[in-house]
């Protein structure tokens, strides 16, 4: 959905339009096999736009998904961006073989705030280069909570100049998570054909149509079956669905 949200009135809204604002995060360390394997179920259940699994996930969530229209993604040089750009290539290349259609990679955190911009945008290029070939998209993930507004605005130039296809927020794992100032800030310095993504705390409907009113298109989120229950119960005209009462809730961001 390319118009903000702001200027659509809800009763417009279709619950595909909801659903497929939602990569389902299924990334938090200690999460079994047949935990990531029912949140696979539900991410197939509600058709949202992809499950983020870890690596060593991808392939049995690919299986998993065949046939349906949810994306598999994955995450690269996760969580903290720091890996050698060789590592980051590897990790790529044997997500896509596995599955992989998306991938969310984090930059060089530190050589971003060292001024090291060419070499931030070269890590960020061999990933795009890659996945592009193989018909894939990229999200780069900046961990805003580490950043200065600067630093983001660079983060954002950088990715763009690097053929990204979205701008990230956060891992999740940070301090922080989206802000409303980030995400502002995010659209703001990027062109409209790229996608920006919000991730860390965005956990109910109401949040959910809150970054979007501001030209997020993606969110990470762990609350999907309450996100899109609340939105069905609304149509429906019934008592909003509570936070607390999530399926397969709390899988990563």
């Amino acid at each position: 959905m390319s118009e903000p949200l702001s200027t659509i009135d809800f009763d417009e809204l279709t619950e595909r339009d909801i659903a497929k604002a939602i990569d389902h995060s299924l990334l938090r360390p200690e999460l079994d096999d047949a935990f990531v394997e029912a949140g696979c179920r539900l991410a197939a259940e509600y058709d949202v736009a992809s499950v983020c699994v870890r690596p060593a996930d991808v392939h049995r969530a690919a299986a998993i998904l065949a046939g349906t229209d949810v994306a598999v993604g994955t995450t690269i040089g996760f969580p903290h961006g720091n890996h050698r750009t060789e590592t980051k290539v590897f990790e790529a290349k044997q997500a896509l073989a596995d599955g992989a259609t998306e991938l969310d990679m984090v930059i060089q955190i530190g050589a971003l705030k060292a001024g090291r911009d060419a070499d931030v945008g070269a890590d960020i290029a061999a990933i795009v280069e890659i996945a592009h070939a193989a018909g894939a998209i990229v999200k780069v993930i900046f961990e805003n909570a580490y950043l200065t507004d600067d630093e983001k605005i660079r983060a954002c130039r950088l990715s763009e100049a690097a053929g990204a296809d979205f701008v990230k927020t956060s891992t999740g794992f940070a301090p922080g998570g989206a802000t409303h100032d980030d995400l502002r800030l995010m659209r703001a310095n990027t062109s409209p054909h790229i996608g920006v993504k919000a991730a860390g705390g965005v956990r109910t409907l109401d949040a959910l149509l809150g970054v979007m009113a501001l030209g997020t298109t993606r969110i990470g989120a762990t609350a999907t079956a309450t996100i899109i229950d609340d939105f069905r119960a609304r149509k429906a005209g019934l008592a909003p669905v509570s936070a607390t009462t999530a399926a397969g809730a709390d899988g990563g961001y």
